[in-house]
């Protein structure tokens, strides 16, 4: 049984911006002890202020999790400084939107080892204390698009899936030899998180979700539900688990549907500028943020992600609707 939140020790990668920052500002107000990883100095200050002013306990380390030894000196730290580790959220990632042709073998490379690596390190490097501890809870963050891929976003989508298998082959092996420790795999839909615009772009264009668009707050509070309510799979945001039932109901009818008026290509456009910059090997600037620019058009929160996502035993009802709203898309997207 999970010890609550507030006497555990919980280790965020990504914790800079975006769903790793919403979910160090959810815990802080459950009183958690949190270590924040991410590349960007100023903004894990920032983190860690506002984790304090809300009632939680901070300890911001600098970590490329690419970085084998940064991520191990990561969980030597947090040892060092609370005693334990009780959790460890893997949500750190980097992103390019391009086609296959336009990606170079560096930036496809660094995605590689940004995104998978990079849970990869984080689990190893939390499992011995996991183990020593005999309990505990790793948390790896996919992606809808870790079960469907989506073009423009191919290499990014293959980190996402790579994730995803990890994490199936990993709760096995800890079930048979270590069964106090639980995976939970969490799959988001669309976030309005600085992704977007910290992602690199070749797209002539800022790069936009795919709607339906959710807030970080969705995926937050997601996870942290099942760090004390352990699940294997959660879908953050009721859209996320669209792609996937569609996907394993007719594989063949996605294909159509994103092809259809170049749907998929055109909604990960926007009309707005890129400015050019990323963070694809060096972080941003600045004290980061957990929400993007998409907020006009988001939803604040989830009713599926509640009532279903987070509750196995109501899924049922939910793979017709989803079924009927991609044929809707599809029909939608032949009129563009």
């Amino acid at each position: 049984m999970p010890k609550p939140l507030a006497e555990q020790v919980v280790v965020i990668t990504g914790a800079s911006s975006g769903i790793g920052r919403e979910t160090a500002l959810e815990l802080a107000t459950r009183h958690a002890a949190l270590v924040l990883a991410a590349r960007n100095a100023e903004a894990l200050e920032e983190v860690r202020r506002e984790v304090e002013r809300l009632g939680g306990t901070a300890l911001p380390v600098v970590t490329d999790v690419s970085d084998w030894p940064q991520v191990e000196d990561l969980a030597r730290q947090a040892v060092a400084r609370f005693g334990r580790i009780d959790s460890w959220i893997n949500d750190a990632a980097v992103a390019e939107f391009a086609t296959v042709a336009e990606t170079t073998p560096a930036e496809a490379a660094r995605m590689v080892q940004v995104n998978l690596l990079g849970q990869i390190y984080g689990s190893m490097a939390a499992l011995p204390e996991l183990t020593r501890q005999g309990q505990g809870m790793l948390v790896n963050v996919s992606s809808q698009v870790g079960v469907r891929g989506v073009p423009l976003m191919a290499v990014y989508s293959a980190t996402k899936h790579g994730i995803k298998g990890f994490t199936e082959a990993l709760r096995v092996e800890l079930a048979h030899a270590q069964p106090g420790i639980t995976v939970t795999l969490v799959l988001p839909a669309s976030i309005n998180t600085p992704f977007f615009t910290h992602a690199r772009s070749k797209l002539g264009s800022l790069p936009r979700p795919i709607p339906p668009i959710y807030e970080p707050r969705v995926v937050a509070q997601a996870i942290v539900y099942a760090l004390e309510h352990p699940r294997r799979d959660v879908y953050a945001g009721g859209a996320g688990r669209l792609l996937p039932v569609a996907e394993a109901l007719a594989p063949g009818l996605i294909d159509r549907i994103m092809l259809a008026g170049g749907l998929f290509f055109r909604l990960q456009r926007s009309d707005r500028p890129d400015n050019g910059r990323d963070n694809l090997f060096a972080p941003p600037a600045g004290t980061g943020s957990a929400t993007g620019v998409w907020g006009e058009r988001s939803f604040s929160t989830s009713l599926a992600t509640r009532a279903l996502w987070l509750h196995p035993r109501r899924l049922g009802i939910a793979a017709g609707g989803a079924l009927l709203g991609l044929l809707a898309l599809a029909r939608w997207g032949g009129r563009g």
